[in-house]
């Protein structure tokens, strides 16, 4: 009998490593496919206008996962469920919805824009170490040497990606006397806000139910940037939002980038370890770099290749650092893997 339940233990633990293998391999070509699919619609111009383009990507993407989410979540939003939130709660999900619902995929694809996909998936590395540096300033956690070590090479690895771009029209200057590309900007302000909503959901949110979470986050997120753009650029920018073109490819966006992506995600955090997760977590930016080769064919280029690395070294320490902590208790390994998410960068949506 005991036989028997290690192997089924086994069993289990096989195919939840399966499943964040999977999913990571979506989110990690989450930003070549948007990109891609955005060139397809380059192709299909409608009254000479993109109907693919990032903005309608952004937005009907939304409301296509919203539409799949709901058939999926629909049974957890119940009288119930929804008194056990307090006013508190819902006020720290709002602003959730707009960090990580809005501002940070708006951001991002105007990044995805504005430079090379490799940038992106680099410069997003941010998140990660600053994340870990609100963790231990504002929740107190406590974290080893080799996290700290990996966390600041990292944030040396993004700094370098961004300081040793080549000088291009879409520049900025910065205070300190710098050029920055207004694209490789925009990652890192999609990356300060997306940990920032990472620490209040870690501090305020771990015992929201996923379906009221995600629910609630992305249909906030949609409204508010859709008021947003509608500011920004005028009521003239979604004039294509509801071309059928568009739609049939943002139900297979939605579908498989953002809603199979997160499931596979979330069903193999439960049958898997912190480190496991961590590690998956930590082949995102690979995997993203050889989508944006394979899919766009963007070779990376000499900033990338040493930000990279450095990169690459620090998620490698960090790794070390997780596999040498001590054990946890549940409700810490709970939380733990809550910001792996982090580390796992553009999700798509």
């Amino acid at each position: 009998m005991t036989k028997l339940k290690s192997s089924h233990r086994q069993s289990f633990r096989i195919e939840g490593q399966t499943y964040l293998w999977l999913a990571i391999f979506i989110f990690g070509a989450s930003s070549a496919v948007t990109r891609k699919i955005t060139e397809i619609g380059a192709h299909k111009f409608i009254g000479g206008s993109n109907p693919i383009s990032l903005c309608n990507v952004l937005f009907v993407g939304n409301l296509c996962a919203l539409i799949v989410l709901t058939t999926i979540y629909w049974r957890e939003w119940n009288k119930a469920a929804l008194k056990q939130i307090s006013l508190k709660n819902w006020f720290y999900l709002t602003i959730v919805a707009i960090l990580a619902g809005a501002v940070a995929p708006g951001v991002i694809f105007q990044a995805l824009a504005l430079t090379k996909v490799n940038n992106v998936v680099l410069v997003g590395r941010l998140e990660p170490p600053l994340a870990l540096a609100l963790s231990i300033w504002l929740l107190k956690e406590r974290v080893n040497l080799w996290q700290v070590v990996g966390a600041i090479a990292a944030f040396v690895g993004v700094t370098l990606t961004i300081v040793l771009q080549p000088p291009t029209n879409a520049m900025m200057m910065s205070g300190a006397g710098f050029h920055i590309g207004v694209g490789e900007f925009l990652a890192v302000v999609g990356g300060v806000a997306s940990a920032i909503s990472t620490i209040i959901n870690k501090k305020y949110l771990s015992q929201i139910p996923l379906g009221i979470y995600t629910i609630f986050r992305n249909a906030l997120g949609t409204v508010i940037f859709f008021f947003l753009a509608l500011k920004i650029y005028g009521s003239h920018h979604f004039m294509d939002a509801f071309s059928p073109f568009l739609w049939q490819w943002m139900f297979v966006y939605a579908s498989v980038i953002v809603v199979v992506g997160q499931l596979l995600w979330n069903k193999g955090l439960r049958a898997c370890t912190v480190s496991m997760a961590s590690l998956a977590g930590s082949f995102s930016p690979i995997i993203g770099i050889l989508a944006a080769y394979l899919i766009l064919g963007e070779v990376p280029t000499s900033a990338q290749y040493i930000g990279g690395s450095l990169i690459l070294f620090g998620v490698f320490l960090s790794q070390v650092g997780i596999w040498r902590k001590s054990s946890k208790s549940s409700i810490q390994a709970i939380q733990e893997k809550q910001i792996i998410e982090s580390k796992v960068g553009f999700k798509g949506i």
